[in-house]
């Protein structure tokens, strides 16, 4: 088993990116193995890992289709709309309020 290059943090060579570099750059790893590791030190706990991917094998993102918009607009509707009042809250309801504002302020 081959162990991966690490380098350390800002110190990647040129052709390397993450996964959210990759993305800015309109591009995906599109399945290709991670080539490296990048490596953030930190106090009293390990590192900050990020796998690094080769720019050169990328591929472009995938168009989004009108399907898979009308999806996401569910989803994310299925989000704002509060369990209790049945409203759409115009915001993604808090996890840790589990409804509206409103209805969490008001627990009748």
């Amino acid at each position: 088993m081959a162990t991966l290059p690490v380098y350390r943090w800002r110190l990647a060579p040129e052709g390397l990116a993450t996964r959210r570099q990759l993305r800015a750059m309109g591009l995906r790893p599109g399945g290709q193995d991670v080539a490296a590791e990048l490596q953030r030190p930190r106090r009293k706990r390990g590192p900050l890992v990020a796998y690094l991917y080769r720019v050169d094998c990328a591929k472009p993102v995938r168009p989004m289709t009108p399907a898979r918009r009308a999806a996401l607009a569910r989803a994310n509707r299925a989000r704002r709309t509060c369990p209790a009042c049945r409203r759409d809250a115009g915001y993604i309801i808090p996890a840790s309020l589990g409804a509206c504002v409103p209805c969490a302020d008001n627990p009748n």
